[in-house]
């Protein structure tokens, strides 16, 4: 959600403040509201709920395209090792 458009003006953070990059309905209180959800399990989110809004299909497809680019996604997948990654590459290296 745009933070615009959040009735709340944003998120929190831990000591209370409002959160400038994260929206109300997914953090409060320094957390994630669903701290395990994933970036295509969001994406359907966004995308059902546009449409729900009666937001033509491709437009909504169009804006829900966004979500892995935001920086909770971005942050989480550099943070983790690759996929591809072999075992060697992930052993501790002497």
């Amino acid at each position: 959600m745009p933070l615009s458009r959040d009735p709340r003006g944003g998120g929190t953070n831990a000591d209370g403040s409002q959160s400038s990059e994260y929206c109300s309905r997914c953090y409060e209180g320094g957390v994630f509201t669903q701290p395990n959800i994933t970036a295509e399990e969001m994406t359907a989110l966004v995308e059902g709920k546009l449409r729900s809004m009666h937001l033509p299909g491709f437009l909504a497809r169009r804006f829900a395209r966004e979500v892995p680019s935001l920086s909770r996604w971005k942050n989480r997948s550099a943070s983790l090792p690759s996929a591809r990654a072999s075992t060697s590459e992930l052993q501790p290296r002497a």
